[in-house]
């Protein structure tokens, strides 16, 4: 569906996207995840055909946007970070107006106010929908023209809990129509739960990609000791515990990330090391390790940071 070879893009002295590759086929969802000033916008913006790489080739369906952007457009459904709309339309008038830019008529609102579950909305001002119902007519409206490919940009960014796993069940409802769709996020929970491969950016560059089980069992078969100390000394022997992988130090916790091969085997030992050095704990926690953490293990910081 898509294919984008080696794509780079730079804004004067910042290089926001290098070298990166992308593949989407169809029925699939890629998410990519990362923090803020990852590179994740500017990279689906050129898929979007809204800036240009400085290098590389994107191919979608098996076409360019310089010679087929017409074509493209119609097969398309994309809703950006930011979306302005007129604020004394009402919900139904909006998805008409959006309609009638692909030629279609008002029998489309209905089909797209039930999709995103706002039916009961459609007589609502859109100055007066909360900042979930918004990002629901968001994806709404990249939905008027049935696409064959969704790209969302951050559709959950500042959504409390509930209106996020709302927009979840609406994505994964598509998914079993066969869309395909990339998915920014730089919440982790999201991408694990709505899609199969998952590509991890930071400063521009794909730090890790595959699917959940790959990255599982290629960067994430340890395990996580979590702590935080009272004194600000004795990490560096807490960490040199049998079985003790690496410890990735947080200096404003006065603490730290400890990846070990087995925690039942390596907890006792901790808390051995932690008694003998006479240190004294202020958090400790004992987990699987996921995405956030490989994420720390890569480069030192949090997704959200």
């Amino acid at each position: 569906m898509i294919s984008a070879r080696n794509i780079s893009k730079s804004f004067k002295d910042v290089r926001a996207v290098r070298d990166v590759s992308l593949e989407l086929r169809r029925g699939q969802y890629v998410a990519l995840l990362g923090p803020n000033g990852a590179g994740k916008t500017t990279l689906v913006e050129m898929i979007e055909g809204i800036q240009r790489p400085d290098a590389g080739e994107i191919r979608i369906l098996g076409k360019h946007w310089s010679t087929d952007e017409s074509y493209l457009r119609r097969r398309m459904g994309l809703s950006l970070q930011e979306t302005a709309y007129i604020d004394k339309l009402t919900v139904e008038e909006t998805l008409n107006l959006f309609a009638s830019f692909f030629g279609l008529g008002t029998d489309v609102a209905p089909r797209i106010l039930g999709l995103v579950n706002l039916a009961d909305k459609r007589r609502s001002y859109v100055m007066n929908l909360s900042h979930g119902m918004r990002q629901r007519l968001s994806i709404g409206i990249a939905l008027i023209n049935e696409p064959e490919i969704l790209i969302l940009d951050e559709p959950t960014t500042g959504l409390d809990p509930v209106a996020r796993r709302e927009i979840w069940g609406i994505l994964a409802d598509l998914k079993k129509r066969g869309t395909s769709m990339i998915l920014t996020t730089h919440y982790m929970e999201e991408a694990e739960h709505l899609c199969e491969y998952i590509v991890i950016m930071d400063r521009g560059r794909v730090l890790v990609e595959g699917t959940l089980e790959q990255l599982i069992e290629a960067h994430m078969n340890r395990e996580v000791i979590t702590f935080a100390l009272r004194e600000h000394h004795g990490a560096e022997t807490l960490s040199r515990i049998e079985g003790a992988i690496d410890l990735v130090w947080d200096g404003d916790e006065n603490g730290g990330h400890l990846y070990v091969k087995d925690i039942v085997t390596s907890l006792p030992r901790f808390l051995e090391a932690v008694e003998r050095e006479r240190v004294s704990l202020r958090r400790l926690e004992c987990r699987k390790m996921n995405l956030d953490d490989l994420f720390i293990s890569l480069t030192g910081r949090h997704l959200d940071e």
